[in-house]
């Protein structure tokens, strides 16, 4: 349950970098599988496609739950309300379940990041109240960026959407969150395979008999954090949405967390901290 009294599905399915030219097929093998939360955004370009394999499934609105995100290039107050418009019509619907603003700084050369944060997020709130989205929240949100807006704002966040999975915690972020009830998600929780070796997690794997990646689900399903995992086969689809018949210990749990860094997607909510390698 978010701190706004709405509850969320625990896993939701991630659509970005969804191949285009099969992401139809895909969003249709993920309804299949039996998501019903779709993660998207104007970035990803698959909006309308999603919009459209939803519509012809026939599955009543109130049985989905979307979620998009407003772009740096649409930040800004007027500018948040035309992006949410066109990403209604994108998709087919006339509210999202849930709008996030996707990175809290445009870019590096950026004036007054603080002020436009602001602007787009007081847009939301009114959003908000005029019902055209259910609840709103962040994504990519550090402390410092999510404390500009709960000094300046009226309604929380009731999400911040992070990379993370082992080997990339954010840890001072998530505890941030807790203290302040914003629940946190994690997007590329398996690190789009770039820990599948990593030794820790194949042992587990190997314990447990499942997948390198049902090792990094469970982690995160046992650390409270809600998970937004991306798939191109129904088989994995499957795996991703069902990954928990069996429990870390409490000294594997602590392992993983202690697990240098590794898999980091190399993206930064700081753009001087970005990795440009």
């Amino acid at each position: 349950m978010l701190n706004n009294g709405m509850r969320i599905p625990e896993i939701g399915f991630g659509t970005y970098k969804v191949n285009p030219e099969e992401n139809k097929k895909i969003f249709r093998l993920a309804l299949q599988a039996g998501y019903r939360y779709f993660d998207t955004a104007s970035f990803y370009g698959n909006e309308d496609a999603l919009g459209e394999v939803l519509k012809e499934s026939g599955i009543p609105r109130e049985e989905l739950f979307l979620a998009s995100k407003v772009w740096k290039t649409e930040m800004g107050f007027e500018e948040t309300k035309a992006a949410l418009k066109r990403s209604l019509e994108k998709l087919q619907t006339d509210y999202l379940d849930l709008y996030l603003i996707h990175w809290p700084i445009p870019s590096a050369d950026c004036k007054d990041w603080k002020q436009l944060d602001i602007d787009t997020w007081r847009a939301m709130e009114e959003l908000q109240k005029e019902g055209k989205v259910k609840a709103i929240g962040l994504s990519n949100f550090l402390p410092h960026h999510i404390e500009n807006i709960l000094q300046n704002c009226t309604i929380k966040p009731v999400i911040d959407q992070l990379e993370l999975h082992p080997g990339y915690m954010q840890e001072a972020a998530i505890q941030y969150c807790k203290e302040n009830d914003i629940a946190v998600q994690a997007w590329s929780p398996v690190a789009r395979g770039r820990i599948f070796d990593n030794k820790l997690l194949v042992t587990l794997a190997k314990k447990y008999q499942v997948s390198v990646a049902q090792i990094c689900l469970q982690y995160l399903k046992q650390r409270k954090i809600l998970i937004i995992p991306k798939a191109s086969s129904l088989e994995r689809m499957k795996e991703n949405l069902n990954p928990f018949g069996f429990e870390l210990e409490r000294e594997e749990i602590q392992k993983i967390t202690s697990m240098p860094q590794c898999g980091w997607g190399g993206g930064h909510p700081d753009p001087e901290l970005e990795d440009k390698k």
